[in-house]
């Protein structure tokens, strides 16, 4: 199957007071098949909205390079970078944030159509309401303001702006973390439809790991800036090979009849992206921390077959 997005030894380095640097993205590789759902996960300040921010050029990278349908991201200028920018698309965690207030549908998907040349204005109006059908919403939506609509309503919103320029991939920034329960499931039905129809490829980030189990093909963990386990999602949930897998795992709900999952606590909070412990970033925190984890830093090296991870335990 064909590789759409490939992101090799990515870094993304902030200037901090008194010189510190903020490692926020940290030697990040990682490839997205054409078609396939690649899911991250990890706690909140590990890097992965900085990722996200990166694979989409609304930030430039320290070092590294994204490469995306064959073009290089960092290094595209005009047609290309236009190109590019058609092809790649956001959905941003907060929907009413990233609409404009003063902006009516209509006018928020349609300004995309006029831009990328996909429509002349007369046919904006038919357009738009094509696009809100294909997420569920009807005409009665066009002329309203985001104000007007719930958050489900302008999530929806949202995903058309993005269908609106045919993207080949969506990244989604924790789309359903500021949606009520039962919103979010009707949500991610939606993204899964479209996923379907149109053979659209995710980078799909969120906390929740039930919604990656049920709806990705490839799953990479982040702490710290920097990937320490990837895998296809059947095994990963499976056999979690790092500590700290098998601590978010342990914290997922299970069913009163399977109560087998015994919890993980981990000590103490994430250490500061400014001041990354030396050896293994997690050994202060890690349960299964022995010797050396404090002096070597781990490599992310295949334990399994189509399996990387970076713990000494697999060295």
């Amino acid at each position: 199957m064909k590789e759409i997005l490939s992101v090799q030894s990515l870094k993304k380095y902030f200037s901090a007071k008194g010189g510190d640097s903020l490692k926020a993205v940290d030697d990040v590789s990682f490839s997205v098949r054409e078609g396939d759902v690649f899911g991250l996960v990890g706690e909140s300040g590990c890097g992965k909205s900085t990722l996200a921010r990166l694979i989409l050029r609304l930030i430039i990278p320290t070092d590294g390079r994204i490469v995306f349908d064959g073009m290089s991201v960092a290094d595209a200028h005009g047609e290309t970078l236009s190109k590019i920018r058609r092809g790649l698309q956001i959905i941003f965690q907060d929907p009413f944030a990233s609409l404009n207030p003063r902006k009516r549908i209509i006018d928020a998907i349609g300004e995309a159509l006029i831009v990328n040349k996909l429509a002349q204005r007369a046919e904006v109006k038919d357009k738009v309401a094509e696009l809100l059908a294909k997420v569920g919403l009807n005409g009665s939506t066009l002329y309203k303001y985001p104000h007007e609509l719930s958050g489900g309503q302008r999530q929806r919103i949202c995903i058309a702006r993005a269908l609106s320029v045919n993207p080949k991939l969506i990244v989604a920034d924790e789309p359903l973390s500021a949606l009520d329960v039962s919103i979010q499931a009707q949500i991610i039905n939606l993204l899964e439809d479209l996923h379907r129809a149109s053979n659209l490829s995710f980078v799909f980030i969120s906390h929740n790991l039930q919604v990656i189990e049920h709806f990705t093909d490839m799953v990479a963990v982040m702490y710290l800036g920097k990937i320490v386990e990837m895998s296809p999602t059947e095994a990963f949930f499976r056999e979690p090979l790092h500590p700290y897998t098998e601590a978010l795992l342990s914290a997922v709900p299970v069913p009163e009849v399977d109560r087998q999952r015994k919890r993980i606590i981990l000590e103490g909070d994430v250490p500061s992206p400014l001041h990354i412990p030396s050896g293994c970033p997690f050994h202060p925190r890690c349960p299964k921390r022995f010797e050396p984890c404090d002096k070597i830093v781990p490599v992310l090296k295949e334990a399994r077959k189509g399996r990387v991870v970076s713990c000494l335990l697999w060295e």
